[in-house]
């Protein structure tokens, strides 16, 4: 299960998605957040589903890969599911008891929350797969680039973004390592009840926040060490720059938009 969390990880392929600049797959993930939760009827939905296809067989990340991310919030799914199917009400009731019905809206509301779900996290997990986090990092801090007039400290915000997405995947393998470790010993963390499981949970977390914290301390020292003091007269070693490919893209982006506008306001 800790093996296939995808998420803060980096893909490396040679496709059009990857040398895109990071400006314009933060917008397009933007714009795809807000039609995935606006878009209404099967048009906006196959709207949806053939622009994120059409970008994961441009990107070449396997398909297998980004579904393999999936695992880690299967719990939430299906919660997400049970309230919704069990908590709406609507106009036909199939099933009853006490303050559980089961709906025709609850069953509509059910599938939809789920594969919006779903869909939020190949779109989004397609973002970082294809984006390393320096360029994420460079990007964010230059698409809020103009907040610096109000004194937002937008260069430090991207910092923080960058070494949380650097930390995910070092603190994913030292989980797998310290479960190995615990398991050696004799640790169980698969049988028993609910409780049981987060009790035996007890000796890996431990560890991990222990060493989260060390190297958390070991990073500021070392930035300390070679006289970090922020954005203020820095200068990138491979400055951002918009190219013909990043025009065509954002155009492609507002047409989706126009899309999933069209078919939420003049069709059902």
């Amino acid at each position: 299960m800790i093996r296939d969390i995808t998420i803060g990880q980096y893909y490396p392929a040679d496709s059009a998605v990857h040398k895109l600049d990071p400006r314009v797959k933060l917008f397009a993930t933007l714009i795809y957040i807000i039609a995935l939760f606006v878009f209404r009827g099967i048009a906006g939905f196959a709207v949806i589903t053939a622009a994120l296809a059409a970008a994961v067989h441009i990107s070449k990340v396997p398909l297998s890969y980004m579904v393999k991310g999936l695992k880690a919030i299967v719990i939430l799914l299906f919660i997400t599911g049970i309230f919704n199917l069990l908590f709406t009400p609507g106009d036909v009731v199939y099933w009853s008891m006490g303050p559980f019905k089961l709906t025709d809206t609850g069953i509509q509301n059910a599938v939809l929350m789920v594969v919006r779900l779903i869909y939020l996290i190949l779109g989004t997990s397609l973002m970082t797969l294809t984006t390393t986090p320096n360029q994420l990092t460079d990007g964010l801090e230059k698409a809020l680039g103009p907040l610096n007039r109000i004194h937002v400290p937008v260069h430090v915000i991207a910092m923080m973004m960058s070494i949380a997405l650097r930390f995910i995947p070092i603190l994913i393998e030292e989980t797998d390592k310290i479960m190995k470790a615990q398991m050696a010993r004799g640790a169980d963390f698969e049988s028993g009840n609910l409780l049981q499981k987060a009790k035996n949970m007890i000796p890996l977390l431990i560890p991990l926040f222990v060493s989260a914290f060390r190297r958390a301390d070991d990073l500021a020292m070392a930035m300390e060490a070679r006289c970090y003091t922020g954005g203020a007269g820095r200068t990138k070693m491979k400055p951002l720059r918009y190219n013909r490919r990043d025009a065509v893209t954002y155009l492609c982006i507002l047409v989706f938009l126009a899309l999933v506008v069209v078919c939420r306001v003049f069709l059902p």
